[in-house]
């Protein structure tokens, strides 16, 4: 008994290792680039490693425990991936208030569609979830439900262009239809297998792979009549099941804000001689000689009046201010001209930050005119157009994230101009 048991626990441990393998060299070529990319590859070659110490005899485990590693939950993250466009984060924590004002942090496992969906991968089995749901679960363990109602609490707060983020769980080992129904019905996308469960915690079930990291025991909800009436008919279905799946959606689309708010940054970009064919220099100044390169590599201008097609156009009376200033000491006649015309397009408005601008604590990086600038933005729930990248990230450390387009800046330079060095064709072909 003693020889099937080891043999038992080698053919288990080269099959975790296998998966372990194949399953970080599937992370390894998504996402390249995307922020927690290289997070997630790491939890993978820890697992890699634990099992590798395992099959070495450093660590002594039971079975059970080789099938209660993470590596279920992180096949879900990755198939995950795999099947949702525009992903920009994977395993991003945000930090929420929950209902009694505390503060509290919460892991996306798949941040995609650009911000605007949030998904939660779930690679525990249907007939666990579901007991742990009706209160038969292990101390410690959170339901499904009451995880849902932390992704909703926390989204509500971090707005993406002004709209909620779309909560999704992605069930890789099936769902019970009451647990899918309660979900659907707060607000929260499935998609995965619904399956028909037994509504009895068994001894698989009791050894399921362990759920992702989760804060303190909350209270289990109780079933309604009508959940108890869809468990009746449920189990006179045999477990296991499949009576539904649901595929992930093609691309969601997202209607797209319609109102701009220009930055200081983004006027001068606008009408800087560099953004108009004048960048084949190179500057006495070397941050204008790299702009001028960057400018040659990739216009900026067509970005910026793509995103600010059909769209309505604000600039507070801080950011105005400002750019006139800058204008004046600073910018040249064909600068001067298309500010011109650049501000006539413009609704101004009086400065009029937004309450949680206001409590932004000041910094070197968080002065009083972009809080002005931002904050009017904010106000208007409009997306502010900014080469400012330093500001946005220092208020997204005070927990305030703005909605931005953030692109390359331009400085003023027509009146640098004849002093400056063209460039010549070998230098251009040497780029």
């Amino acid at each position: 008994m003693c020889d099937v048991g080891i043999m038992s626990l080698q053919t288990v441990l080269q099959q975790r290792i296998s998966s372990a393998q194949a399953l970080l060299q599937r992370a390894e070529h998504l996402c390249q680039g995307v922020e927690g990319h290289q997070k997630l590859c790491g939890k993978l070659r820890a697992e890699l490693r634990f099992l590798r110490r395992v099959e070495a005899g450093e660590l002594q485990v039971k079975e059970s425990h080789l099938h209660s590693t993470n590596l279920t939950h992180l096949t879900a993250i990755v198939e995950s991936v795999e099947s949702l466009e525009d992903v920009v984060a994977l395993l991003h924590v945000f930090t929420y208030q929950d209902a009694a004002g505390c503060r509290q942090t919460l892991v996306v496992d798949v941040v995609a569609n650009r911000g605007h969906t949030w998904v939660k991968a779930v690679g525990r089995k249907a007939e666990a979830l579901h007991n742990i749901w009706q209160g038969r679960g292990q101390y410690g363990d959170k339901s499904i439900v009451s995880q849902a109602q932390d992704f909703l609490q926390a989204s509500r707060q971090q707005p993406v262009q002004y709209r909620h983020p779309h909560i999704v769980f992605a069930f890789y080992n099936g769902v019970s239809y009451p647990m899918a129904e309660r979900l659907k019905d707060m607000g929260v996308a499935v998609r995965g297998d619904i399956v028909a469960v037994n509504a009895v915690m068994t001894e698989e079930g009791g050894e399921e792979e362990q759920q992702e990291e989760e804060e303190e025991e909350e209270p289990v909800e109780d079933k309604d009549e009508d959940e108890e009436e869809e468990e009746s008919e449920l189990t006179r279905v045999d477990r296991g099941t499949v009576v539904a799946s649901l595929a992930f959606p093609a691309q969601v689309k997202v209607e797209e804000c319609q109102r701009v708010n220009l930055d200081i940054t983004t006027l001068i970009t606008y009408v800087s001689s560099l953004s108009h064919g004048r960048c084949y220099f190179t500057f006495r100044e070397p941050v204008l000689t790299e702009q001028a390169a960057q400018e040659r590599h990739q216009q900026v201008l067509p970005q910026l009046d793509a995103f600010m097609q059909g769209k309505e156009l604000f600039a507070c009376r801080a950011a105005i201010g400002d750019f006139q200033l800058i204008l004046d000491t600073l910018g040249g006649p064909g600068e001067k001209e298309r500010a011109e015309k650049l501000l006539a397009r413009l609704h101004v408005v009086d400065d009029q930050p937004s309450e949680r601008t206001l409590r932004l604590t000041p910094s070197a990086k968080v002065n009083r005119r972009s809080l002005m600038i931002f904050g009017t933005g904010d106000s208007l729930r409009a997306v502010t157009m900014t080469a400012n990248s330093r500001f946005v990230r220092a208020a997204a450390n005070q927990g305030v994230r703005y909605s931005v387009f953030i692109h390359q800046p331009r400085a003023l330079t027509e009146g640098k101009e004849w002093r400056a060095s063209p460039v010549s064709e070998q230098g251009l072909m040497g780029v």
